[in-house]
C-alpha cells in the first residue's frame, strides 16, 4: 500500500527502474509490507531550485505515504532508508529530503481496478 512519490529536478539523470526496485525493499525492512503492494510515481518537476540557485544542486523530495499507526522509531527508520538509497543512487550534488506522511486508516481506500 505504500506511495512513493518522487518530485525531482527536470534535468536529473535518475535510474528509475533501479530507485523503483530498491525504494520498496528499503520499506518493507522498516513496515509489515510487501514489494509488491509498494507504488512509486516519478514526477519530473518543470523548474526545481535549492536555495536561491547558486549551488546548483538538483532536488530531490520523496513522500512516502503509509497507514497511520506506525511508531515515531519506524516513521524515523523509514526515513533514514529511503535518505540512504537515494544516496547511493544520486551521483550529483543534490539537496534530498524525505518526508513520510500517515494515511487515515479509516478513509483511505485503494483497489486494483481491473478494467472494463
Amino acid at each position: 500500500m505504500p506511495q512513493i512519490l518522487i518530485d525531482h529536478s527536470p534535468e536529473l539523470a535518475l535510474d528509475r527502474a533501479a530507485l523503483a526496485a530498491e525504494l520498496p525493499r528499503a520499506i518493507v525492512e522498516v513496515i509489515d509490507t510487501t514489494v509488491a503492494d509498494c507504488k512509486t510515481v516519478f514526477r519530473p518537476a518543470p523548474y526545481a531550485v535549492a536555495g536561491d540557485g547558486a549551488s546548483g544542486e538538483a532536488v530531490v523530495l520523496v513522500e512516502v505515504k503509509i497507514l497511520a499507526g506506525r511508531t515515531v522509531e519506524q516513521r524515523a527508520a523509514l526515513t533514514a532508508g529511503v535518505l540512504d538509497v537515494l544516496r547511493a543512487r544520486i551521483a550529483v550534488p543534490a539537496s534530498l529530503g524525505v518526508q513520510v506522511t500517515e494515511l487515515d486508516r479509516d478513509t483511505y481506500r485503494f483497489v486494483h481496478h481491473p478494467g472494463r
